[in-house]
């Protein structure tokens, strides 16, 4: 096994803020940011308030990856919409066997708190719903988030354990159509749970959560291709699209390593046939083959979506270092996105 865990980091510690007098605090660093507040960026305050609401958008995402099911679930905040959906993919049916989605308002319906991971909470409430991600236990310093599921007939209970992960990724920059966005990308995080459905409930078994914390002023107009698969001991997180190469990253061993630009190859016409992804510094080459796929596509004149989640396994290599020996990736469990919004 190659030991990188006491290498020297790759990615600088985060700054106290997103924003340092009134510019972006643009770049990749290894680590949690307790706030993602715009509040001093000297761009958006030229904008007006119904501009800054508008464009503002928060999302919490969890992926859950076990041996028999993948469970992806989000709550976002638009800022003039709340949406949340949950769905449950049976590896060995091959099938998305629950697909639930609902629309609602913010304040009303739910809300995504400015703080990414720690005390951070995303809620969300409608009809005959309730998701939840917060703090196992917010009045200690307990480092676990519990995430809550009551909808579609699905009720599931979920702890993610934050105390022994590695750095998580906190990429800051500018967006194309945009003022700026900042996510929070994590590790492979060990996971204990459960989850019902159709009155079965099911244990997960050894399964690893990953979770996508995100907060932009971002483009009337957004698209993105996404990658992400993580395992103990390997995870990466891939984009191509609105943020550039900004969240690209290799979790090896418990270091954190940047990434180059991704290129995604697939037939958007055919995404369940194998995708190719690699990155332009030589670092990782992957062949992802799909299982199956959560799809939703809407337009409402106001706002669409047009996204297609494929679950599946990545296979290939990923170097720790160009020119150093690769390292193979094997059926390691993950999701590709292909995805263009208007909101």
């Amino acid at each position: 096994m190659t030991n990188l865990a006491a290498c020297e980091p790759c990615l600088p510690p985060p700054p106290p803020s997103v924003v340092n007098d009134g510019e972006l605090a643009s770049g990749r660093y290894a680590g949690r940011i307790a706030r993602i507040d715009w509040s001093g960026l000297r761009a958006a305050q030229q904008r007006s308030a119904w501009w800054r609401r508008c464009h503002h958008k928060r999302w919490q995402y969890v992926g859950l990856a076990a041996e028999h099911w993948f469970i992806g679930l989000a709550i976002v905040d638009l800022g003039w919409a709340m949406s949340a959906f949950v769905y449950v993919f049976d590896r060995q049916r091959r099938q998305v066997v629950l697909d639930w989605s609902q629309d609602g308002l913010p304040g009303l319906s739910g809300w995504v708190r400015d703080q990414p991971v720690q005390g951070g909470e995303a809620r969300f409430r409608g009809l005959g719903a309730e998701l939840c991600i917060r703090p196992v236990a917010p009045e200690v310093a307990s480092d676990a988030l519990a995430v809550r599921v009551v909808a579609g007939g699905l009720r599931l209970q979920v702890e993610l354990d934050l105390s022994r992960a590695p750095p998580f990724l906190l990429a800051v920059g500018p967006v194309q159509g945009g003022l700026g966005h900042a996510t929070q990308k994590s590790p492979g995080l060990p996971a204990t749970g459960w989850f019902e459905l159709n009155g079965q409930r099911h244990v997960l078994q050894g399964p690893t959560g990953s979770l996508d914390s995100s907060n932009g002023l971002l483009a009337r107009e957004t698209a993105w291709r996404w990658a992400s698969a993580h395992d103990g001991r390997l995870g990466f997180n891939l984009q191509q699209g609105y943020f550039g190469d900004q969240e690209n990253v290799l979790w090896l061993d418990g270091a954190l390593l940047p990434l180059g630009a991704a290129t995604f190859v697939f037939d958007p016409a055919r995404p369940l046939a194998p995708w190719h992804i690699h990155t332009d510094d030589g670092l990782l080459d992957l062949r992802f083959r799909p299982e199956g796929a959560r799809q939703a596509r809407r337009d409402v004149w106001i706002a669409a979506s047009d996204y297609i989640q494929p679950v599946g396994t990545f296979h290939g290599w990923v170097r720790a270092a160009p020119g150093g020996p690769t390292l193979p990736v094997e059926g390691l469990l993950g999701v590709t996105e292909d995805h263009r919004s208007r909101w």
